[in-house]
């Protein structure tokens, strides 16, 4: 963090000025939220959110009195049209997550694109934030990261992200559902190996955890402990200037498996491969399998 000399200047709340808001709000602790915040969402002519309902507690909490309207990623498309003409005809708009900073990992970029488009003010109050307050708790580096958001949900698509990931030289930070955090954090230890991490739960609430060690530790742990309740970030340390795999040809792949094969066990071609293409194990390990027995059946034909 650098220092000024200089005080730095604030800019006076004199009443909300026209345009689109993007205002962060707490990501679980009610009174985590600025007061410009708060004289922002008081003012405008609506406030756009994804759930009017806890957005309405929210604002409750606080004494605050606004009009809500529903914006979420299933009626996006639909509401946002009317959004933009209110916008457009100098109306104030308020745009807010269920929690944390709005935009992330949500809709709502479509609806700042379709403002900026149309030439309208665009500004926001800064606050809450699950990635980075998950990363500043890790105790990993924090001077680089990649905010990776949600990996895919299914296997295959989920170990190549990791592998593309492998050699960034920087702190990794993602979203996952409790129920697949088992489960991701066993790729995550197959496809960076055995990398310093934390898993950070209910950030900011009353059962509030992080959890520290290496990507099979933890993975280790959750398998044996099942899904926990509550919102989940993982942070995974950089891959420290690891170099980019090189990349093969599927045939380039099936010849250097089968020298590997001549010279060791299935287990020890699979885990060369891995780290030399970055692929994940279990995909070259059944790849290897398969290439060893058609070697052995060969060998064994006439």
């Amino acid at each position: 963090m650098q220092a000024s000399d200089e005080a730095p200047e604030s800019k006076p709340q004199q009443g909300v000025e026209p345009g689109l808001w993007l205002v962060a709000t707490p990501i679980g602790n009610l009174d985590d939220i600025s007061q410009r915040a708060l004289a922002v969402l008081a003012s405008v002519d609506r406030v756009a959110c994804e759930d009017t309902r806890r957005t309405g507690r929210l604002l409750s909490r606080h004494g605050i009195e606004a009009r809500l309207v529903s914006y979420h990623e299933h009626n996006a498309a639909r509401v946002r049209p009317a959004l933009i003409r209110m916008l457009a005809a100098g109306g104030r708009v308020a745009l807010v997550a269920d929690a944390g900073t709005p935009l992330i990992s949500d809709p709502g970029y479509k609806l700042v694109r379709a403002a900026l488009d149309a030439g309208v003010r665009v500004t926001g109050c800064p606050g809450p934030s699950a990635p980075l307050l998950a990363l500043i708790l890790s105790g990993l580096p924090t001077d680089r990261f990649y905010f990776g958001g949600f990996l895919p949900t299914r296997a295959k698509p989920r170990q190549d992200a990791l592998a593309r990931l492998r050699p960034l030289d920087a702190t990794l930070v993602f979203f996952e559902s409790a129920r697949r955090l088992a489960t991701s954090l066993a790729d995550m230890a197959e496809a960076l190996g055995p990398r310093p991490a934390a898993v950070a739960r209910e950030l900011t609430k009353l059962h509030e955890e992080m959890r520290r060690g290496t990507l099979d530790q933890l993975a280790a742990h959750y398998g044996d402990a099942g899904a926990p309740r509550g919102e989940v970030v993982i942070v995974v340390g950089g891959g420290r200037g690891e170099t980019a795999q090189p990349v093969l040809s599927e045939a380039e792949i099936d010849g250097r498996l089968d020298a590997l094969l001549a010279e060791g066990t299935v287990r020890d071609a699979a885990a060369a491969m891995s780290a030399e293409t970055g692929r994940p194990r279990r995909e070259l390990y059944a790849r290897a399998l398969a290439r060893s027995r058609t070697r052995k059946g060969c060998a064994a034909g006439p």
